[in-house]
């Protein structure tokens, strides 16, 4: 069979494309209520989505070879693991603008759309800068070396709740529409009708407001969705860089990543329920950052230089995995100050 552009055959292009969109309708339909969604069913849709990339893997494996197929489970497990951080900023912004267990997932859902957009477009971007010379990639390494040193020197500044009234996706929604300060159920926006009978609601009477007629309004869900998308395109000038490391091809970064996100909204249950357990594995976020430096830099001073040292996909893959494996370890052995007494005895 022909190859497409992206050097693998359009077999495989139409395997991932028909995947990726049956995973977003079966996600769509399976989380439609505005019910929160337990641990136990967070845990086992986190299973299902581990299991779908991990069939994808399988085909490329069988179709293309057991390189690629470690390409593409390196890539996916390091976006995996890098997203870990950002799920627990999107809990710090649930946690500022109030909102429901019920309603979050409603939000990561448009959170995850917007990821595989500008994901999409970040690695085209990415992939396209690469090809002007190994100083791109230099400069890859030090964006991803920076992030770490950032995070790093955060240390346990993450505790505090950041004030989000002021953030730039809160302000570009207000430039466009007026506010109504209150929660109406799952709803983004609201007319000038739906405020007012909002404003006639027996818990809001004595609240001063005015409505405008042919106005709409946006609620505090939609002010929440914008920063979670923001939020998210500042994590991506990270990740696209740390999974390209891994592989140039483009089928295989956008792949390894589309399947990571596709498992967040779940993930993020679960994190958010063991989040006082899993108090090191943000260390082993920034091992891994470090690492992919090194790689992408010792990647573009091979090309530069052409001294020979590289680290190839399988050494990846263990390190990637190894350092999960010990920050979750870690977490065991050495429980932070907020986890239940009898964790820490026992």
């Amino acid at each position: 069979m022909e190859s497409t552009l992206i050097g693998f055959p359009a077999e495989t292009v139409i395997v991932f494309v028909v995947l990726a969109v049956a995973a977003l309708l079966i996600d769509l339909l399976a989380h439609r209520g505005d019910k929160a969604i337990s641990l136990k069913s967070a845990v086992m849709w986190s299973l299902f989505w581990v299991a779908t990339a991990l069939g994808f893997a399988a085909f490329l494996y069988f179709h293309h070879g057991a390189e690629i197929a470690s390409l593409f489970v390196t890539g996916y497990a390091l976006e995996k693991v890098l997203s870990v951080d950002n799920l627990f900023v999107m809990m710090a912004i649930f946690a500022w603008f109030k909102v429901p267990d019920g309603y979050r997932h409603r939000v990561l859902y448009w959170g995850i759309i917007g990821a595989i957009v500008f994901r999409a477009i970040f690695v085209a971007i990415g992939a396209g800068l690469l090809m002007l010379g190994p100083w791109v990639e230099m400069l890859f390494a030090v964006i991803v070396a920076w992030t770490a040193v950032m995070m790093l020197r955060a240390g346990d500044d993450d505790e505090e709740i950041e004030d989000y009234s002021d953030h730039l996706a809160n302000r570009l929604v207000r430039r466009f529409f007026p506010v109504w300060p209150k929660l109406a159920g799952n709803r983004f926006l609201l007319k000038s009708e739906e405020v007012s009978a909002e404003l006639a609601k027996p818990e809001n009477q004595g609240f001063a407001f005015t409505v405008k007629k042919g106005v709409r309004y946006a609620t505090p869900l939609l002010l929440c969705v914008a920063v979670v998308e923001l939020s998210d395109v500042m994590f991506a000038f990270d990740s696209v860089p740390a999974v390209i490391a891994v592989s140039r091809e483009p089928l295989i970064v956008y792949s390894a990543m589309m399947f990571a996100i596709l498992g967040l909204r779940t993930l993020y249950f679960v994190l958010e329920a063991l989040r006082k357990y899993l108090v090191h594995l943000e260390k082993a976020v920034i091992v891994l950052l470090f690492f992919i430096a090194f790689k992408l830099g010792l990647n573009a001073s091979d090309h530069l230089w052409h001294h020979g040292y590289g680290i190839s996909a399988t050494t990846s893959l263990y390190v990637v995995l190894g350092v999960l494996a010990l920050g979750i370890l870690a977490s065991v052995m050495f429980p932070g100050k907020d986890a239940p007494a009898d964790d820490r005895q026992g």
